[in-house]
Parts: C-alpha cells; structure tokens; sequence
C-alpha cells in the first residue's frame, strides 16, 4: 500500500463509501416493508455503535501517525545534534588529521541533506547515497584510530572518537525509525470498518425511505480528509507533511561560515 499514491487511495475509499452507502439504502428500502419500530431502533443502535468503532479506530490510526512523525523529526534533530558535536571535535585532532576530518564531515552533510530528499520508494538512489555514506564514516573511523595511534592525548582524541560513535548511532536509529509505518493490516481493517459504516447509514435511510445524502458525503469527506492526513504523516518522504531538515541545514549554513572565517 505504501507504493500507492496516498490521493488515489482516499478518492478509492471515498468513492467506496458511497458506493457501500447506495447499496445499503437500496438494501434497506426493499426490506422496509417488513422493518417494524423496534428494528428500525435496533438498526439506528447498531449504526451508532458501528460510527463509535469508527471514530476509536480513526483517532487510533491518527495518533499512530503522529507519534511516527514526531519520532522522525526528534530523529533527524539528534542526529544533527550529534553530527555537530562531531564537527567541533575534529579541532582536537593533530595536524592533518583536524583538516581532513573537517572536509570529511562537511561531504557527510551533503550526503545526509540528498537522502532526506529521497522518497524511501527509491531504493537504488538511496542505496547509492547510504554506500556513499558509509564510506565516509569509514574514512572517518579510520581516520580516528591513526589520530589516537600517534597523539599524545589519547584522552582527547577519545572526545571525538566517542561523538564520532554517537553519529554512526544517530543515523542507524535515524534510518530505522524511518522504516517503522502503520501497519497495513491497521488500514485495511479501517477502510473496510468506513465502507461498512456508509452500508449501514444507507441501509437506516433505506428503512425510513429519506436519503440523507449531503450529510453523508460531508462526512464522508472529512473521514478520507482524516484518512488522508494520517496516511500522509505515515509517509516521510513522499507527501505533503515532511519532517522539515532545519537542523541539519543549520549545520550545513554554520560551516559555511566558519569556512569563511577560516
């Protein structure tokens, strides 16, 4: 489902509630006949029960979301929280090993703004960045361990070889948070828990023989809004809430400064 286009699945569900709806109300008005007042009672019961199951799976879907979102958007601040600890650190590195740790960061930056870019559908691009990435914290790491070798200040090298270990952190837990979604069995029970909701509002109209079809499509509009903005926030990098890379931009803006300065 997550290779589908987020629109195209609330004007499905859309279309699919209302479709569900006709039926029901066809369904119910060949039964009205023989529907007395206590089914009628016990059918708008049941259609109470059924929108309260509603709104509970629909909030629950929601928060899921929005706790994901808020989880990347911490995630992409601790690793700019830790990317910039690590640049400031390589001035405790000896010459050369400070210059080249410093240019090594600022192309680990880059590579970390071009991926945020990337829609996760993009698997071979990403791939393409992640190998360059990791090459890059190799270098680094290595770069590390010559710098101890041969310094005086193994107490201070250590300083940055630790920041350097939270980085490499950062970005695996950065990495995986972005791979946890909803889980599809969670929407497929939700749209199939609407199009049930549209059969039995059109079924209660059905047995009254009084379509209520504008307060209908209204509500149907703003259940596949909600849908829409909980789906949306389950995608990171393909709809139209993103976490924004402020951070990460910070760091990119303060080096450039500090370059010049330099």
């Amino acid at each position: 489902m997550y290779n589908i286009s987020s629109i195209l699945l609330v004007t499905i569900l859309f279309i699919a509630i209302l479709l569900f709806y006709e039926l029901g109300f066809r369904i119910g008005k060949y039964k009205q006949e023989g529907a007395d007042k206590v089914i009628k009672e016990q059918t708008t019961a049941i259609q109470a029960g059924i929108l309260g199951l509603l709104a509970l799976l629909l909030g629950f879907t929601f928060n899921m979301s929005l706790q994901r979102f808020d989880n990347r958007s911490q995630a992409e601040i601790k690793e700019a929280n830790a990317i910039g600890t690590t640049m400031l650190r390589t001035k405790l590195l000896p010459e050369p090993f400070n210059t080249n740790a410093a240019r090594l960061m600022e192309q680990y930056i880059d590579l970390r703004l071009l991926i945020s870019d990337v829609d996760l559908t993009r698997i071979e691009k990403r791939r393409e960045y992640n190998r360059k990435t990791d090459k890059i914290q190799d270098e680094l790491w290595q770069l590390a361990n010559k710098a101890a070798d041969i310094d005086s200040r193994p107490v201070i090298t250590g300083y940055f070889i630790t920041s350097l270990n939270d980085m490499i952190d950062a970005r695996g837990e950065r990495n995986a948070i972005l791979k946890r979604h909803v889980p599809e069995a969670i929407l497929y029970l939700l749209f199939i828990v609407f199009m049930l909701s549209g059969a039995m509002i059109g079924y209660s109209s059905g047995l009254s023989l009084k379509r209520a079809y504008v307060p209908t499509v209204l509500m149907t509009l703003l259940i596949v809004l909600v849908v829409f903005i909980s789906i949306d926030l389950d995608r990171p990098k393909r709809g139209i809430i993103k976490v924004k890379q402020d951070s990460m931009l910070e760091l990119k803006e303060i080096r450039i400064i500090v370059s010049e300065n330099e």
